[in-house]
């Protein structure tokens, strides 16, 4: 039974591995370029992203809100909530998840990985 469950074990390693390989990580700025407890704003392979730096970790969303058609980067952020500049809707930058009215649907979340003072978003 133990070596079944290696065999499991390692199987699940080795999903993981792959799913990571397959992703594409572009490179859209430096760490210190990102202003402490904000936004910031890039394009990465013809995408609009919205970058958070909060208390040292970095989040990544589509950078335009679901609602309205505003630049979520000229929004208010509060704790992990940006606030749409255009109605006052809020999301949450860790989830995308729409927080009150009047949005009404959510909005995709990247991954982000910092490397080497880098940081890079995953856009497949």
């Amino acid at each position: 039974m133990q070596h079944r469950l290696r065999k499991v074990h390692w199987d699940a390693l080795m999903i993981k591995h792959g799913d990571y390989m397959d992703q594409n990580w572009i490179d859209v700025c430096a760490v210190d370029e990102l202003p402490d407890d904000d936004v910031k704003g890039v394009q990465a392979a013809g995408h609009d992203i919205a970058l958070y730096h909060i208390n040292g970790e970095v989040f990544a969303t589509e950078g335009v809100c679901s609602h309205g058609n505003a630049k979520l980067c000229e929004g208010y952020l509060e704790g992990h909530e940006i606030e749409c500049p255009l109605h006052q809707g809020r999301f949450d930058v860790r989830s995308g998840q729409a927080m009150c009215a009047p949005l009404t649907a959510d909005i995709r979340i990247y991954l982000v990985k910092k490397d080497n003072g880098r940081v890079l978003v995953d856009v497949s």
